[in-house]
């Protein structure tokens, strides 16, 4: 009878062992959209282009007809940055550290299979049998911390995923502005060659009937080779920057129809504060962080939990000794670590350790931002104020001075080489004008990225 009651009550614990196993289990599970929902939204309170995460075969069609649509017309900037997050391969991988992130999140949430083993011995009639069903069941203590660990690892996927979308689309948007400013430049410099060239002619014309010295001839040739060598360098940064952009972009350089020419200034400019106030609330990298010293906290907290019994293995057995009619014994197999040499102290030091030093990269990271932000404001304001000064004062004044020249050359006052000369100065004006327009889109572009990410984020190459 006492038989009996101990092995019912042998069965109660399994059952109560297993029906644990299964509520576990079943909170385990997938999301329906992978956890993307997150970062469409992070994405949409900052920028107003769509991303999508194909993974049917119909999803990926109707990407690729937007794509076509998107090459076939001539791209501006918002269109450029559309494209880039649709057809970069690149971000596409990025999107799948969303499933890793999850699988890990539903495989810290599953018991442990259970382990069976089996001895089996025999000696003429003499057999030794033993037989063991172990569960694990100190995972019933960790799998709510370990869960709750991976589920903040989740979230900080999704953000680290969110930064890498904003990041292509800042990359993109240098890369865009680089190439068409490369095209303008191409442009003007050709028409500074086209000077230089038709003065050298002329001059090598008049020295030819003897109206010209060799000096002054050398001196518009020399113009000339300048002019020329200027024009190839421009050609080759315009090659350069083109195939910049289709890297980012995924489709060829020559599929892609960009704007002739930069945007215009703005008429006036945002004031620092508005950057400084909001730069802690939405810079991405710094959720990131406090998520990862959150982490850290939960591991530190697990690994005190863990520090004198790492497993601990409870489970029916029984057990055959002797002939076989003898029967099986029942009985009860308990399996844990034994803390006699090392008693967790050491890895206890190290989750410390690792905790305060990401909580002081945390608050580094808060200092920094702040200094980012800053510097960037001093290069956006300071590229306004010289793209602003070429467009008002220097461009008209270089067009006032060839008007003029052009008055005195009908009155034969001047020459047609100062004329030129004047002709060329005035583009070259223009060319700087391009220039320094590119640093304040470029520098506006960088100003925005900080109230996202750090610094190492602006790049575009």
């Amino acid at each position: 009878m006492s038989t009996n009651i101990q092995l019912v009550a042998k069965n109660r614990a399994l059952i109560a062992i297993i029906g644990c196993t299964l509520a576990l289990s079943g909170c385990a599970t997938f999301s329906k959209d992978g956890g993307f929902g997150k970062v469409q939204e992070a994405i949409n309170q900052r920028i107003k282009q769509e991303i999508v995460w194909p993974k049917t075969a119909d999803e990926h069609s109707k990407v690729a007809d937007r794509v076509k649509e998107l090459i076939q017309q001539r791209m501006d900037l918002d269109n450029a940055v559309q494209l880039a997050l649709l057809n970069n391969r690149g971000l596409q991988a990025s999107y799948y550290e969303l499933g890793i992130s999850e699988a890990d999140l539903v495989q810290a949430g599953r018991f442990p299979n259970p382990k069976f083993s089996m001895l089996y011995t025999k000696n003429g009639g003499e057999y030794n049998i033993e037989q063991t069903l172990t569960f694990n069941i100190f995972s019933l203590l960790t799998i709510p911390k370990m869960k709750e660990i991976e589920r903040q690892r989740f979230e900080r996927s999704q953000q680290s995923t969110a930064i890498e979308v904003l990041r292509l689309a800042n990359q993109t948007r240098v890369a865009y502005f680089n190439a068409v400013a490369a095209t303008e430049q191409v442009r003007y410099s050709e028409q500074v060659k086209e000077s230089a060239e038709a003065s050298a002619e002329l001059a090598r014309r008049m020295v030819k009937a003897g109206n010209f010295n060799k000096l002054e001839q050398a001196r518009e040739q020399g113009f000339y080779a300048e002019a020329a060598l200027d024009s190839a360098n421009a050609r080759t940064a315009q090659v350069s920057a083109f195939e910049a952009l289709s890297r980012l972009l995924g489709v060829s350089a020559d599929d892609m129809t960009l704007e002739e020419r930069l945007p215009d200034l703005p008429k006036a400019l945002t004031e620092l504060q508005p950057f400084e106030k909001t730069a802690f609330e939405q810079r991405l990298d710094l959720k990131a962080m406090k998520s990862e010293t959150e982490i850290l906290a939960k591991q530190l907290g697990l690994t005190k939990t863990t520090r004198f019994i790492n497993v601990l293995e409870i489970g029916p057995a029984r057990v055959l000794e002797g002939r076989r009619s003898s029967g099986y014994k029942n009985g009860v197999d308990i399996s844990f670590e034994l803390p006699l040499f090392d008693w967790g102290g050491a890895r206890v030091a190290r989750a410390e350790s690792i905790y305060m030093q990401s909580v002081n990269r945390t608050a580094q990271m808060a200092v920094n931002a702040q200094s980012e932000v800053r510097e960037a404001y001093n290069s956006y304001r300071s590229n306004y104020d010289i793209a602003k000064h070429y467009r008002d004062e220097i461009i008209p004044l270089h067009k006032k001075i060839l008007t003029e020249n052009q008055l005195r050359y009908n009155g034969m006052l001047i020459s047609p080489f100062e004329l030129l000369a004047d002709a060329r100065s005035q583009v070259t004006s223009v060319k700087s004008y391009i220039e320094s327009l590119k640093q304040f889109w470029l520098s506006e572009s960088a100003l925005h990225m900080t109230l996202i990410g750090s610094g190492n984020m602006r790049e575009g190459n």
